[in-house]
């Protein structure tokens, strides 16, 4: 495999986590201690900086500025290893945003600002039909690592593209505000949802006792498959092959942004190292909860 050739693309929000956390529980108006870090963040990017500790190499398609944050994050992007020529640069969009405070309790609030993504649009698709990467004759094969941070009518017009027809995709929502952005592939016929249950109810508008019953629910509203997780709580895997449920290992939660992405990128990882169902959900729970408690890097 060349240095250009990427393993899988990961297409959506690339851009500058601030973190706020706290080593106590906040609720909301406290002022508390504690540190805040700059972080390159963005679901696609933190599933790309997943997929590349497991020895793959990611290319990213998404937004940037030209503005010296972006570069700064280009930079960084590099530096993990991954393949940033396909990233869409424009003078007139400024490098998107994220900015959380997290305390012992959980996450306290957050903020996504990703209005560049928004507006660049379908133009960070242009390497899938340029011919650098795919075309609508000749589409990429691959595996395609999908974020909700896209706009729902962008989300649409993947669902129905002949350059998304013969990829592997694996869809996440961007946030349970952006969940409901999703629904428009809830039925193609090769993507896989990872979802939380939280996000699963808001997708189906309803609110599930356990991830059991949502996976379920996606099968019965056509889903081709599904992962959904409870936090601590047993996570399921659901696909024609029926239900596959595993308990995450019990560790102290020190971190949650980017839980998610690592549990979906380690879950890719799995199985291109030719893990069945039940090992592979196994070892994305344990990237998981080694990511939450601190030990696994950022």
């Amino acid at each position: 495999m060349s240095d250009q050739t990427p393993t899988i693309l990961c297409i959506g929000s690339v851009l500058w986590d601030v973190i706020g956390r706290a080593t106590r529980p906040m609720q909301r108006g406290w002022d508390m201690p504690g540190r805040i870090e700059r972080l390159p963040g963005g679901v696609a990017l933190n599933i790309a900086m997943t997929l590349a500790r497991f020895g793959l190499h990611p290319a990213l398609l998404s937004a940037v500025g030209t503005d010296p944050q972006g570069d700064e994050l280009i930079a960084a992007c590099k530096g993990h290893g991954l393949l940033t020529d396909y990233i869409y640069r424009s003078p007139d969009l400024p490098t998107d945003i994220y900015m959380a405070v997290e305390a012992a309790n959980g996450l306290i609030a957050a903020i996504a600002d990703a209005h560049s993504l928004e507006a660049a649009g379908a133009r960070i698709l242009t390497p899938l039909q340029d011919g650098r990467l795919g075309s609508a004759d000749t589409p990429f094969a691959g595996l395609v690592a999908l974020d909700g941070n896209l706009t729902a009518e962008l989300l649409r017009q993947i669902a129905a593209s002949p350059l998304f027809a013969a990829a592997d995709l694996r869809v996440a929502p961007a946030s349970p505000g952006k969940a409901e952005r999703l629904t428009a592939l809830l039925a193609h016929p090769r993507a896989t949802l990872y979802l939380n249950k939280i996000e699963a109810g808001l997708i189906c508008l309803t609110e599930f006792a356990d991830a059991a019953a949502a996976a379920q629910a996606f099968l019965d509203r056509g889903a081709h498959r599904v992962l959904i997780t409870d936090g601590g709580n047993d996570a399921v895997l659901g696909s024609a092959a029926g239900l596959i449920r595993r308990t995450p290992p019990k560790v102290m939660v020190t971190r949650v942004t980017g839980a998610g992405d690592t549990f979906m990128a380690a879950h890719i990882a799995a199985e291109l190292r030719g893990e069945t169902a039940e090992p592979a959900l196994e070892a994305a729970l344990a990237s998981a909860a080694q990511y939450v408690s601190g030990e696994a890097p950022a």
